[in-house]
């Protein structure tokens, strides 16, 4: 009898979009933007990956629910998607979110039933997401408020501000959280453009 294949969905909303980095390999076709489930985010954690800059995570508590994007892994098995994620992200595997009838695993469970809802809706057998905490109160001392992102901001220098701008402003356009229309009208902020295009 033949075992069906698990059809796997990485859900993404950040930098995965436009860098899929060593994930390539074992994903099929290409994202379909803002077809995934909606997640509560914003730019609540200072990401050491990005050269301390401000990274966008799932937070439940400064958070808004935003539209997420889908491209298929090339994995049927759960863990072995699991663990493609972990690697691209650098993460420990507690902090990937799973859903499939075989495992799951997520910080928040209103977002493991969001993504199980979604995926029993779309068709989809499981799905795996980026699962790192906000840090911003633990860095920086402070609750993380958008004043506070933007204030933080705000002490970064070279290297890390330049890392911290085209993050921000390479991340699509639906991760629309509080922070980000913030420094939409920010002059501080848009004026770093400038520098940029050079």
């Amino acid at each position: 009898m033949q075992v069906a294949l698990s059809k796997i969905a990485i859900i993404g909303w950040g930098s995965l979009i436009w860098d899929l980095e060593i994930l390539t390999p074992h994903t099929v076709g290409e994202w379909q933007m803002a077809a995934g489930p909606r997640l509560p985010m914003e730019f609540s954690r200072v990401s050491p990956k990005r050269k301390l800059g401000l990274a966008v995570c799932l937070d439940p508590v400064a958070g808004v629910a935003c539209q997420t994007h889908v491209i298929r892994s090339a994995r049927s098995d759960i863990y072995a998607a699991v663990e493609d994620l972990r690697a691209r992200e650098r993460a420990p595997a507690g902090l990937i979110g799973a859903y499939h009838a075989d495992f799951q695993h997520g910080r928040m469970p209103e977002v493991v039933a969001r993504v199980q809802a979604w995926c029993e809706a779309n068709g989809w057998d499981g799905a795996v997401w980026t699962d790192l905490e906000p840090n911003f109160e633990a860095h920086t001392g402070r609750a993380f408020s958008v004043a506070e992102g933007i204030a933080y901001l705000k002490t970064l220098r070279g290297e890390s501000l330049e890392e911290a701008y085209n993050y921000i402003q390479n991340a699509p356009e639906h991760t629309a959280t509080p922070l980000r229309a913030a420094l939409a009208n920010d002059n501080w902020w848009q004026g770093l453009g400038i520098g940029q295009q050079s």
